[in-house]
């Protein structure tokens, strides 16, 4: 769905048209900002006459929104652009623009320009407002064009081609001040800038009119939210606001930084009926001196509190982590901090990673004396711990009746339809109908580590909103 109203500003007579009779295929690697980005690169193309290709080789324009924050999707992109180069020599015409966080950072934008001469743009994470400007200059430029320039423009006046119509990303905060030691985050997002409230809330309204159910607030912290704005104001004060937005039915959002998780928001989220009962809480370490290291700025103790009362003020909620394995000096001893952590906090899901340096970041220039044999071997023990706690988690829903936001038909099997819980748990279901979009009632039959299965059920409410 391409939302426009008066959204073109940001376009010129000239680029406004440069897409006509052309199409564009985009790729994104990354975190949910980046998908969000990606929505307003296509609103970007969309408004300038591009339409969407049903893949690479019928494109006329390519487009890569980056990752930088591990080093896997790097490696990614760089094999996606040697593949795309025979493409390239045998479409001669064919225009590829590279941009994102990876691209953010100066050496690997220079080095893409170098390598990958059939690229033709390069663009950073502040150059989506002069996106369209950037475009055209390339178009007609026989040199590889860069624009990785730290200054941003409001983005507001963008146009957005949405993925989906009955669920949407909405930012609330961009950058990040923290400097988490492995983190190359602030380095390529920049420094924290709260979005003005009245401008959340007018396209929340704006959303909710259009037909969206559902609201995924994103911000790489958004318990920061409002610290720079000059009325006073915070994310608990944000979320209550949403909250008493006619027409919606759920409120998400996410990342959640610990160390700023106030009392206050875990009331607003125990009162806010909109308020989805699923908080993503990244721990990353459950040792206090890795987590010193890490500059993460809590200890395990001060995390384990802010758990318990999570527990206490909102039954059923579901708590979610990002842990990384093998940081630099990571002992055993360490190692088994996180998994005790994890063992009692008892998390419904957990990302996990092994530690990737990060050029520029502190934790880069530790010494890392962890071999990737006992990386590798830490990160399977705590994914085995981990599945086995989420499937007795899972497996409590046995039997109950949980609200589903049906998404669509599922990847694996086109017979099932897919969807989630109000606590973020995927739900996959029998139905001949296209019911994409709805609210229903599901009874669950099955419990997995990482998926339930359950019927619809007709004249039943949901008796666990907390599924």
């Amino acid at each position: 769905m391409l939302e426009l109203t008066d959204k073109t500003a940001a376009l010129t007579p000239q680029t406004a048209q440069m897409g006509e009779g052309k199409s564009y295929y985009l790729y994104t690697f990354g975190c949910q900002m980046n998908e969000h980005d990606s929505e307003v690169i296509a609103g970007i193309l969309e408004s300038t006459g591009f339409t969407a290709a049903a893949g690479p080789e019928e494109a006329d324009l390519i487009v890569i929104n980056t990752c930088a924050v591990r080093r896997k999707p790097e490696e990614k992109v760089g094999a996606l652009l040697g593949m795309l180069q025979p493409l390239k020599e045998k479409k001669e015409d064919l225009f590829i623009a590279v941009g994102g966080c990876m691209t953010q950072q100066e050496e690997i934008a220079a080095y893409i320009k170098k390598r990958f001469r059939h690229v033709n743009l390069v663009f950073g994470t502040h150059s989506l407002p002069r996106f369209p400007q950037l475009l055209e200059k390339a178009m007609s430029s026989r040199k590889t064009v860069v624009d990785i320039e730290e200054y941003t423009d409001s983005r507001g006046n963008l146009p957005i081609s949405r993925q989906d119509r009955f669920k949407a990303w909405l930012p609330v905060i961009y950058g990040c001040n923290n400097f988490c030691s492995y983190c190359i985050v602030p380095y390529v997002r920049g420094r924290e800038r709260s979005r003005p409230m009245e401008e959340i809330l007018t396209e929340a309204r704006s959303l909710a009119r259009a037909g969206y159910l559902e609201l995924t607030l994103l911000g790489q912290n958004v318990n920061s939210y409002g610290q720079d704005l000059p009325e006073r104001c915070d994310f608990a004060d944000l979320l209550w606001e949403l909250n008493r937005v006619d027409g919606l039915r759920r409120i998400r959002f996410m990342t959640s930084h610990p160390k700023d998780l106030s009392p206050r928001l875990i009331e607003v989220m125990a009162r806010g009926e909109k308020i989805c009962e699923h908080l993503h809480l990244p721990v990353q370490s459950g040792s206090n001196r890795i987590l010193k290291l890490m500059n993460r700025r809590y200890t395990r103790e001060r995390y384990l509190e802010l758990v318990r009362s999570l527990k206490e003020n909102i039954p059923g909620v579901a708590i979610t982590s990002d842990i990384i394995v093998g940081f630099p000096g990571e002992t055993e001893e360490d190692f088994q901090d996180t998994l005790d952590l994890v063992k009692e906090v008892r998390f419904d899901n957990a990302f996990t990673f092994i530690y990737s340096p990060r050029s520029g970041t502190k934790a880069a220039q530790m010494e890392d004396v962890v071999p990737r044999a006992q990386k590798e071997e830490r990160l399977q023990r705590l994914a085995e711990i981990q599945q086995e706690i989420s499937k007795e988690i899972n497996a409590e829903l046995l039997g109950k009746v949980v609200e589903v936001l049906v998404e669509g038909r599922s990847k694996n099997n086109p017979e099932m339809l897919t969807g989630r819980t109000r606590a973020n748990k995927l739900v996959h279901f029998a139905s001949t109908e296209d019911l994409t979009g709805r609210l229903l009632p599901v009874k669950i039959s099955e419990a997995r580590a990482f998926n339930l299965i359950g019927e619809a059920v007709s004249g039943e409410e949901p008796v666990n909103f907390s599924g």
